[in-house]
């Protein structure tokens, strides 16, 4: 498959060579190649499975529960961007771990602050709906030197948060990461700026997959890194809400 990994900074990133590569070598196996509606169905396939985890997860919370969506959910993630073929299995597997990992954290959230869920929920697809308006009519333009920007920025996030946890297993914390006040607010304002921008790559690797004649695999493909996207924001949006409950 593709001689990179796709997953970067908690996204499955693919670029148009990449796509361009995966559609010239697989697109021959299948009669019938990628296409943007099949990618949504696929989309709304997994955002079903996840529906379905995450309340079960929700309604019987356990840390048990969380690690191991946690863990499963990346594990299915790594597998389908080192080996793309793969993702009509690892998508679904992906988001049925995801939905235990984020009906869990979701408890722990609705447990601290009443209603914290819903308007979590409510500004993740509000943002989504913005994007795609932003996209469709192409006030927002995905080039590369955006894709680029784009792509180190969320790593500089993926480092910050990995050192956070490094530091945390020894007992120090980042400062504004976790915590409340202008500062922390502003940083969750930041990752979720960012997250937000991510869900324009998303959009772009539907077009382009669909432009390359992409194998069918792909629908799934795009349609995981969709939902990761989705996922990430999520759970910004929540940890945004708790701040500023705090204050």
């Amino acid at each position: 498959m593709a001689g990179k990994s796709f997953y970067e900074s908690r996204n499955p990133m693919i670029n148009e060579e990449s796509i361009a590569k995966i559609s010239a070598r697989d697109g021959y196996l299948s009669g019938e190649a990628m296409s943007i509606d099949g990618a949504i169905n696929k989309t709304l396939i997994l955002f079903s499975i996840l529906v379905i985890t995450s309340f079960i997860s929700y309604i019987m919370p356990s840390t048990l529960l969380m690690i191991t969506g946690a863990i499963g959910g990346l594990i299915a993630v790594l597998v389908a961007s080192f080996k793309p073929h793969t993702s009509p299995i690892a998508a679904p597997v992906y988001t049925a771990f995801e939905g235990l990992f984020v009906g869990s954290i979701s408890a722990v959230y609705a447990a601290q602050t009443q209603g914290i869920v819903f308007n979590a929920i409510s500004l993740t697809f509000g943002t989504l709906l913005l994007m795609v308006i932003l996209y469709k009519y192409k006030i927002i333009t995905v080039t590369e030197k955006l894709r680029s920007g784009i792509i180190i920025a969320t790593g500089a996030i993926a480092l910050v948060y990995l050192l956070g946890f490094i530091f945390q297993l020894f007992g120090y914390n980042i400062p504004y990461i976790h915590q409340g006040g202008l500062m922390g607010i502003g940083f969750s304002l930041l990752v979720i700026g960012i997250a937000a921008l991510n869900l324009l790559l998303d959009f772009d690797n539907f077009d382009k997959a669909e432009k390359y004649g992409a194998p069918k695999y792909m629908e799934w493909f795009c349609a995981m890194g969709l939902m990761v996207t989705l996922v990430w924001l999520y759970i910004e949006f929540l940890r945004l809400l708790s701040k500023l409950n705090r204050d």
